[in-house]
């Protein structure tokens, strides 16, 4: 394969991509220099709502340049190890609470929590001047995704959704790809994932448990209906539960099809159908499903047709016309090309691994340097559950497979390592001139957007759109059937019942706005 580093040649997209991508910025919008500007050197204070499990992490990639002011959590044994790097953080339960008394020192907000609380939590940042960041999937409905885009729109803030692979060096080396005609029209996609790593497709409520003392219920189930605290649904089985979760399509289709979505500028479907589902359930998404989207003909390029398949934990996916004996998706661990470099604010991070010469040549990896040995921690009975769940995710793989009329396309989770298949002519390849602009690393996106900067890459006028089809998934894939989507007036026009599912209720006390 030719060094990536290739001299910068006359190169032709055609006018496949007349207006498709601006120069600046994924989105729509012109730099932000309005509302809350800040220059590039200043250093932004960001509030997080959510402090536990993911979006640890959300904060600590944020605090490496930018100070965290306040902290927002409804469950204390859950936020603990956050809380006690921050000890002079304001720290709350209710985020109304925490924007109301620390806003003034507020400029941005993160939101990692449960899906069915991102709309309305965003949105009470939002109205207040706040940039956000939203964990993925974006909203729990399709409503509450135009909302949110809307949002953004009105009060000009900085917008990004934490599905990382739309940051991803790969993720822009397969749009460039399938531009420059690498593999031909595009009219199939087949995307894969080993989720879920929690319950599904169990037809019984979960039996109610003691609420803990950290925990405020209440205020965990916020716009849900009322209920009895039970021990299934937290800290992440929440995710199989249609009532709060969007399911294993929800948690990782919007990174795995961040690749379709930007490379073949998807759009909105015109029908989704759930085709295939086992272990069905009323309350639980099911315990395997297989969704189709179909999309229609866009500015040079054909109809498409989007697989979607989870509970995949087969050691390798097939799929028909696929090359046999082929590695499809995230790469072996012996196989993998070099990781992404430690983050440097002053330097541009790659996102996930890039396709190296090093596939063709497997690492000898050492074997793992052996723990002291410490006592096996005695599980109760949830715990063990957890861990049997958790363990089967590592007998599958996560991936998509893009196929043209002259050849085929394979990426990993976030987009990375994407090669042509056969991988074979990867040895002599030659990747396109770079048309689309490079991120600066998925966190720094957003802060750069704060900042005055260009749109973040998967901002809400990107984001939004690309949420609201795998939001019509999770209905499709809930009531088994097949939709007929009007976009334009957002409208399923072949099932009263799915339309009812559009928007949420919300409890009485809460609202999307204060």
């Amino acid at each position: 394969m030719k060094n990536r580093t290739i001299s910068r040649r006359h190169f032709f997209y055609g006018t496949l991509l007349a207006g498709a991508v601006p120069l600046g910025g994924f989105g729509s919008t012109p730099s932000l220099k309005a509302l809350g500007y800040k220059s590039p050197n200043e250093t932004l204070n960001i509030a997080s709502i959510g402090a536990g499990g993911k979006a640890s992490s959300d904060i600590q990639a944020c605090a490496q340049t930018e100070k965290i002011v306040a902290l927002c959590d409804v469950d204390d044994k859950r936020a603990e190890k956050t809380y006690a790097q921050y000890p002079n953080v304001p720290k709350y339960k209710d985020f109304r609470a925490m924007l109301d008394k620390e806003g003034a020192n507020i400029d941005a907000v993160i939101v990692t929590i449960p899906d069915h609380m991102h709309m309305v939590a965003a949105i009470n940042a939002m109205e207040r001047g706040k940039h956000v960041y939203v964990q993925k999937p974006l909203a729990h409905t399709v409503w509450e995704c135009r909302e949110l885009m809307l949002a953004a729109e009105k009060y000009k803030v900085a917008t990004q959704m934490g599905n990382q692979g739309y940051s991803n060096e790969g993720t822009r080396q397969c749009a460039e790809m399938i531009w420059s005609g690498a593999i031909g029209k595009v009219t199939e996609v087949h995307a894969w994932t080993n989720r879920p790593a929690w319950p599904q497709g169990i037809k019984e409520m979960p039996a109610t448990s003691p609420v803990p003392a950290t925990l405020d219920w209440d205020l965990w189930l916020g716009v849900a209906k009322q209920r009895p605290y039970s021990e299934d649904y937290l800290p992440f089985s929440w995710r199989g539960f249609f009532d709060f979760g969007s399911g294993a399509l929800g948690d990782m289709a919007c990174h795995i099809l961040g690749a379709a979505n930007m490379a073949l500028r998807l759009g909105a479907p015109t029908s989704v159908e759930c085709v295939k589902q086992e272990d069905s359930s009323s309350i639980y998404f099911p315990g395997k499903s297989v969704v189709r989207f179909d999309f229609p003909e866009r500015p040079g390029m054909p109809p498409v047709k989007i697989f979607w398949y989870d509970a995949m934990r087969e050691d390798q996916p097939t799929f028909p016309d696929a090359p046999q004996g082929q590695i499809l998706g995230d790469l072996p661990r012996n196989r993998r090309p070099l990781q992404q470099s430690p983050f440097n604010p002053k330097e541009r991070q790659i996102q996930g691994g890039v396709f190296t010469d090093e596939f063709f040549t497997p690492r000898d990896l050492p074997p793992p340097t052996p723990r002291s040995a410490a006592p096996a921690k005695e599980l109760t009975a949830h715990e063990q559950k957890e861990a049997d769940w958790m363990k089967l995710i590592n007998t599958g793989t996560n991936g998509s497979l893009f196929k043209g009329e002259k050849g085929m396309i394979t990426t990993g989770t976030y987009g990375e390592w994407t090669r042509l298949l056969p991988v074979e002519q990867m040895r002599d390849y030659e990747f396109p001139p770079e048309f689309l602009p490079r991120s600066p690393g998925h966190y720094r996106d957003w802060i750069r957007a704060c900042k005055g900067g260009v749109p973040a890459c998967s901002n809400f006028s990107v984001s939004a759109p690309f949420t609201e089809w795998i939001a019509l998934g999770a209905i499709a894939t809930k009531l088994d059937c097949k939709l007929e989507w009007d976009a334009e007036k957002m409208r399923i026009t072949n099932n009263a019942e799915a339309n009812e599912l559009l928007k949420p209720a919300f409890r009485k006390g809460w609202k999307a706005t204060t």
